[in-house]
């Protein structure tokens, strides 16, 4: 890919959003991309419905709109005056062979790109989890192993001291005289 292209995948890449679990394109979005108007995207979306079954487009709710609203700056600003249609990867392909217009069709590569190397992130992001895992459990169960390693070698250095060796030194061996406490006897 060329750079203009990177830039365009990556462009493309930050207005995919995730609703319901899934990774979606909103109308507006997928219009802009494709050199339409959302108005033309919404009819050709609603004129050729059998072509969108539910996992590849639906229309968002209140509380979803609501909910993306708060958390997506731009569109707090924009005027939507109708809710937006979410499409899959799969509902944007669909959406640009029912556009059918060179800037929809090379669009749509764009697109396909942008979900495809979000989806390779993903599967680096969890087999490096996965990595992860499997090193902390091995290495999570040889501590024990290290400590007495650690422990065996502290013995090789300083030897045990003899049993039997005499001490060093001037010893005094006194009997100390037993003491007497006096006492007193109360009235």
């Amino acid at each position: 890919m060329a750079n203009g292209q990177i830039a365009n995948v990556g462009r493309i890449e930050s207005l995919i959003l995730t609703i319901r679990g899934q990774r979606i394109m909103l109308d507006s979005d997928l219009a802009k991309i494709y050199g339409v108007t959302t108005k033309q995207v919404n009819q050709q979306f609603r004129r050729n419905r059998e072509r969108f079954p539910r996992d590849f487009a639906f229309e968002l709710t209140n509380q979803e709109l609501i909910q993306m609203r708060s958390q997506i700056v731009t569109a707090s600003k924009r005027n939507i005056r109708y809710v937006p249609v979410a499409f899959t990867e799969h509902g944007a392909l669909m959406l640009a062979s029912v556009l059918n217009s060179p800037v929809a069709i090379e669009a749509s590569v764009r697109v396909v790109r942008a979900f495809v190397l979000m989806r390779e992130q993903l599967a680096a992001h969890k087999e490096l989890a996965g990595k992860l895992a499997g090193l902390e459990q091995r290495v999570g169960g040889h501590d024990a192993a290290i400590q007495d390693l650690f422990e065996a070698i502290r013995q090789l250095v300083e030897p045990p001291l003899p049993e039997n060796r005499r001490e060093i030194g001037f010893h005094v061996r006194v009997t100390a005289p037993p003491y007497r406490i006096k006492t007193r006897q109360r009235m």
